[in-house]
């Protein structure tokens, strides 16, 4: 109970500041996406149904917060859960490789799903400027807030499970 509780106030933490507190920081040309990171992160350690279950929660928040069709986020960050959490059986507690090649997977295809859904219907058609300005700063950005971000939750994750076999 305790892990579910600190894993939403984790999302919730997440979604206040990336779009709360990182957008008035006027040195930053470009922000990490915390909620994609959390979630292939709830995905990977916890399974395809946490996963997916967190990433309902990531994109409704999303949905909420921005205009546009209802689900847009939700159905990516759905998917983004349930395909990171496939790698479940690849876990290991020191292993970091792993989680930085789908932190940076889970930024292309976010990125891409944006620049299909939001752009090119639109008929904008330049994705060599959406690449440089948008694609690789936020990959570069969110891989290295992944490097911080991941051993965190890995660190709370294993003192609660410590606090878990101690009471039982």
């Amino acid at each position: 109970m305790k892990r579910l509780i600190l894993n939403l106030l984790l999302v919730f933490l997440a979604f206040t500041v990336q779009n709360g507190v990182f957008p008035l920081l006027p040195f930053l040309t470009a922000t990490p996406n915390l909620l994609l990171i959390l979630t292939f992160s709830f995905g990977f350690i916890y399974g395809r149904e946490a996963g997916m279950w967190y990433g309902l929660l990531a994109g409704i928040l999303l949905d909420l917060f921005y205009s546009g069709p209802f689900g847009f986020y939700t159905l990516l960050f759905i998917h983004v859960g349930f395909f990171n959490g496939i790698f479940t059986r690849y876990y290991y507690e020191d292993y970091i490789t792993l989680p930085l090649i789908l932190s940076f997977v889970n930024e292309l295809v976010y990125n891409l799903y944006i620049y299909v859904f939001r752009f090119l219907i639109r008929n904008r058609l330049d994705i060599l400027y959406y690449t440089r300005e948008i694609i690789i700063p936020e990959t570069i950005c969110t891989i290295v807030t992944t490097l911080l971000i991941y051993r965190f939750f890995l660190f709370t994750n294993r003192r609660l499970e410590e606090m878990e076999n101690r009471r039982n």
